[in-house]
């Protein structure tokens, strides 16, 4: 059986270390290279605790893509990193599971073009938790029911946007649907009633202890609804992550969400 060789990009991360340990309990795919500007020349088993495995951290994207000959490139980087790269993975027709957020809907349209022309796979997600995917659906079925709704969302201090991706597409997903935006009302703290988007009012948490975890909350006459999904370890991502992997080889297009190869 040939296996999907697999470049991680971000190594070094949290969800780069994750992923390493992922892709070794894989018998369909290998990990023929991992680029990150931190950490370099250190064994990415090593960082990922599951001993040496003899791949070593490159800072020379180029040096990897051209040695590593890979199929695919699995990117947990962060928007700048991302936006700079890019035009190389797609020079080298490689095919994209995304897990960077930060991205702007003009630059996942101009990306899903690109795709097509080239015929490459590609899966942006904001979440790779399959719970946190069903909540999403959950919610825009909720949604359907309930025109007043808020969402809160809270991760760790490390996060660089907000709001989070998740909370995002949780809300366009939502808007489709007909949800009431919420007048802000007089704010004697300027935020103190968060941000708005897509009809939907976002509060963003970053706290020492969270992970991910989102809750998107329904008022109605007489009741509240709430929606909520914990990941509560980055290995939570992984089974999605995986699923993305081979989606985008085995099926190649463009794919915004995880859902959108669930049949949900």
């Amino acid at each position: 059986m040939e296996r999907i060789r697999v470049l991680l990009s971000g190594a070094a991360g949290k969800m780069g270390r994750e992923v390493v340990r992922a892709l070794f309990l894989e018998k369909d795919m290998v990990l023929v290279g991992a680029y990150d500007q931190r950490e370099i020349g250190q064994d990415v088993g090593n960082l990922a605790g599951i001993g040496a495995v003899g791949i070593k951290v490159e800072s020379d994207l180029e040096k990897v893509v051209v040695e590593g000959n890979p199929q695919v490139v699995c990117d947990f980087t962060h928007a700048d990193a991302l936006r700079e790269n890019l035009p190389r993975f797609l020079a080298h027709r490689l095919h994209l599971v995304i897990g960077t957020t930060g991205l702007s809907l003009l630059e996942l349209e101009k990306l899903r073009k690109d795709c097509e022309v080239q015929n490459l796979g590609c899966m942006v997600a904001p979440n790779f938790a399959l719970g946190a995917v069903l909540m999403m659906h959950f919610a825009r079925l909720a949604a359907r029911y309930f025109k007043h709704a808020e969402i809160i969302e809270y991760h760790h201090p490390q996060k660089k946007d907000a709001p989070s991706g998740t909370a995002l597409k949780t809300a366009e997903g939502m808007e489709k649907e007909g949800i009431v935006l919420e007048d802000k009302g007089q704010e004697l703290v300027p935020g103190a009633r968060g941000g708005q988007y897509h009809g939907l009012t976002i509060h963003s948490v970053r706290l020492p202890g969270f992970v991910a975890h989102q809750e998107v909350i329904f008022g109605g006459e007489g009741q509240i609804l709430t929606i909520r999904h914990d990941s509560l370890n980055r290995s939570s991502f992984m089974p999605g992550v995986m699923m993305a992997i081979r989606k985008v080889v085995h099926e190649p297009r463009f794919y915004y969400g995880l859902d959108a190869i669930l049949e949900l």
